[in-house]
């Protein structure tokens, strides 16, 4: 059985939504839904159309067929900025981040869906513009504390373990204050220590801040551990879309998996 979310309508719905390149098929006839402050996970073998789906929902590609609704409205079509100032944030499979500014000016960058002076404010530094720069500095320094980034705050990214700079993608993605937050491959290229830090802080970010929550991965240890739901992909099909202990023991999910053992959480991914 689904979770049940007492009645309430869903955040994002994806509506059979396909994405071709050529004559390749990465998305067909894909339908999923995202509940308010639900923790889910879409997976799938690599190759499955995990990252194409994301990009879909953030306006990077626009689907060949099909509809995505964001809190009721239609988006796809929309520019990826516009989607951002909806409320649709992400982390990207491979970190996207600039590497040469500190993770303070890193999250700041996040902030500017919410800058609120104008260029005359900024050029003659008004009291609006510096109740602006207070407030837009404070809430990054909020995000910090919860992810506990104030050690790095004056560091490079360059310089940082990767671990941590996958946390700083996050931190700039939570700086935008969004109501949804997709995570490509959060935990990719971490050690295991890293990757149970992980499941902790976003498990903390999704309760303290209440926003719904993406995974996008085929870590199935971390995926099986830490969803309320998750959606199978394989080939760019939903194959199965229920709770952890419902899709493990899906033969469809199982044979996409080649093996028992791959969705064995027991005996890693």
């Amino acid at each position: 059985m689904r979770e049940n979310h007492g009645g309430a309508g869903p955040l994002l719905e994806v509506r059979n939504v396909s994405l071709q390149f050529g004559g390749i098929a990465a998305l067909t006839d894909v339908n999923l839904t995202v509940h308010p402050g639900e923790l889910m996970s879409v997976i799938g073998p690599n190759g499955a159309g995990k990252t194409s789906l994301f990009n879909c929902i953030t306006g990077l590609y626009r689907p060949t067929a099909g509809d995505i609704f964001f809190g009721g409205r239609r988006i796809n079509g929309l520019t990826a900025d516009r989607i951002a100032a909806l409320g649709i944030a992400r982390t990207f499979q491979n970190i996207e981040l600039f590497s040469h500014m500190t993770t303070l000016d890193n999250l700041l960058l996040g902030r500017h869906l919410h800058m609120r002076a104008g260029f005359f404010d900024a050029a003659f530094a008004t009291r609006r513009w510096w109740r602006n720069e207070v407030a837009q500095r404070r809430r990054v320094e909020e995000i910090m504390d919860m992810l506990d980034l104030q050690s790095v705050r004056h560091r490079r990214v360059a310089s940082l373990p990767y671990g941590m700079q996958k946390l700083v993608e996050v931190g700039r993605a939570l700086a935008t204050e969004p109501r949804l937050l997709l995570l490509d491959e959060p935990s990719a290229g971490m050690t295991e220590e890293e990757k149970a830090d992980l499941v902790f802080t976003i498990r903390d970010v999704q309760e303290e801040l209440g926003i719904a929550v993406v995974l996008g991965g085929d870590d199935l240890r971390m995926v099986m551990e830490i969803s309320q739901r998750i959606v199978v992909l394989d080939r760019g099909r939903v194959i199965a879309d229920d709770v952890p202990a419902v899709v493990q023991k899906d033969p469809k999910v199982i044979e996409a998996y080649l093996g028992e053992e791959a969705m064995d959480p027991a005996r890693g991914a």
